[in-house]
């Protein structure tokens, strides 16, 4: 009891049919590989007999849900969490197994749209004006006499 592959339907309701990510574009359940386990640390009465851990899969190098561009850009920047191009996300902070499978799925899908999101745009060059850097240095200079006057020198 380690461990179901695929989705659990019966008791405890079921997740959604597709796991939106951004626009029109989202995964089939059919591509989402889930695994159940207990969870660690404290729990209630029945904290031996439930697994509520829920570990949501999805082979990213291999699917066809999500556009070959945006496929690539994750795939890039999730180089470091890919285990032979499968990204694994987990939950376990809830009591309930219903609770974590819809965590765990709103992570997978947030992780994906900030994956998959475009580069941001080159930052333009611009140069600072003149007349700012004036005022700055003439500001700075009056603030050194200011200061150069509040020494004890001459007075004594």
């Amino acid at each position: 009891m380690d461990g179901m592959s695929g989705p659990q339907r019966g008791s405890g309701g079921s997740s959604p049919r597709k796991l939106s990510i951004r626009g029109s574009v989202s995964l089939p359940e059919a591509e989402l590989m889930w695994r159940f386990s207990r969870s660690s640390g404290p729990g209630g009465q029945h904290v031996n007999t439930s697994d509520s851990q829920v570990e949501l899969r999805f082979d990213l190098a291999k699917t066809e849900a999500l556009p070959e561009v945006w496929k690539q850009r994750a795939l890039a920047k999730l180089a470091g969490r890919l285990v032979d191009g499968v990204v694994t996300v987990r939950s376990s902070e809830h009591r309930s197994q219903w609770r974590n499978r819809e965590t765990a799925a709103v992570r997978l899908a947030s992780l994906l749209a900030e994956a998959t999101a475009p580069p941001p745009k080159p930052r333009r060059a611009t140069r600072i004006p003149r007349g700012i850097n004036e005022r700055r240095l003439r500001e700075k200079k009056q603030r050194s006499d200011t200061k150069r006057g509040r020494s004890g020198q001459g007075w004594g």
